[in-house]
Order: C-alpha cells, then sequence, then structure tokens
C-alpha cells in the first residue's frame, strides 16, 4: 500500500509538530511553509516554528493547566517539546527557550525527516493549486495566516 500523502499548511508550531509526528507514523507529508516568500510584520527569519512574541511558553508546572499539558506532551513524544527542553533558558517557573535556537532545531528536525517534503510556498486560499492530489490537508496556519487564507478559511467554515 503507498504511503498516504497529507499537506500541511503552517510551519509554526502546530504545523511542525503535526508534519513530524505523521511522518513518524510512515505517512508522507509536504509542508507549506510561506516564509521567505512572505512573512508577518513580527517575522524576522525563514526557520520554521518561530516564536514571534515571547520566549516563554508559560508556566511548566504541573499544578497549572498549560504546565501538565506540556508534561502530556512530552510523554506523548512530542518532538517540539524536547527541542524546548534542550534549548530551555532560565525563567522561573516557566518553560522559556531561546527563540533563534529553538526555530532553529525544528527546522533542522524537519529538513532532516526523510517522509517530509518542506515547499517554501504561500497557500493563499483553500483551492489553491498546490493542495490538489493530497488525501486529506492539515490547516496549521495560525494567527499570522495571511488575510487571503484568513478569508478562504472564513468562507469554509461560514
Amino acid at each position: 500500500m503507498p504511503l498516504q500523502s497529507i499537506a500541511v499548511v503552517g510551519g509554526g508550531l502546530a504545523g511542525c509538530e503535526c508534519a513530524l509526528h505523521l511522518a513518524e507514523a510512515g505517512l508522507a507529508v509536504t509542508l507549506f511553509e510561506q516564509k521567505p516568500g512572505r512573512r508577518s510584520p513580527a517575522h524576522i527569519s525563514d526557520n520554521l516554528a518561530e516564536l514571534v512574541c515571547s520566549n516563554s511558553l508559560r508556566s511548566d508546572e504541573l499544578a497549572s493547566g498549560v504546565g501538565l499539558i506540556k508534561q502530556e506532551l512530552r510523554e506523548l513524544g512530542s518532538a517540539l517539546m524536547a527541542v524546548a527542553d534542550a534549548t530551555r533558558v532560565p525563567a522561573g517557573k516557566a518553560l522559556a527557550v531561546d527563540r533563534e535556537l529553538f526555530a532553529g532545531k525544528v527546522t533542522e528536525l524537519v529538513e532532516a525527516e526523510p517522509n517530509i517534503t518542506l515547499v517554501r510556498k504561500a497557500i493563499a486560499d483553500l483551492d489553491d493549486p498546490a493542495l490538489e492530489g493530497f488525501e486529506r490537508v492539515v490547516i496549521s496556519a495560525g494567527p499570522l495566516a495571511s488575510e487571503s487564507l484568513s478569508a478562504s478559511i472564513a468562507r469554509a467554515v461560514g
């Protein structure tokens, strides 16, 4: 049986985590990332999973909801949590990372994964021809998605 082909739109935290897990499961993944051709005003590098407004991933205490979910992600084998732990900087009870090192290491992981094809192309619309032929499409464009993609998603979900 051939590999299932899945497109992931968005090379941020969720898109990279998704692509890495799907690839680890043996699926063929094409990860679309708009940088370097298009950037939001907040982006400064070409790396994936770029943290743009803070280096803090918030509390790392198990007594807090965000701390608990981070621990659950670790136990589930989250690649991004492993990178966050490896690039951690002192921040009291919070999990803070060296942003440049974190994004660089996530980019290296994605680029080294044989089941992931990284395509540096902006997907401006859910009907973009680049998405044709995939068995599944995951939209993981976050709050910095382009206006055109956001509008296309809004039209699709009403």
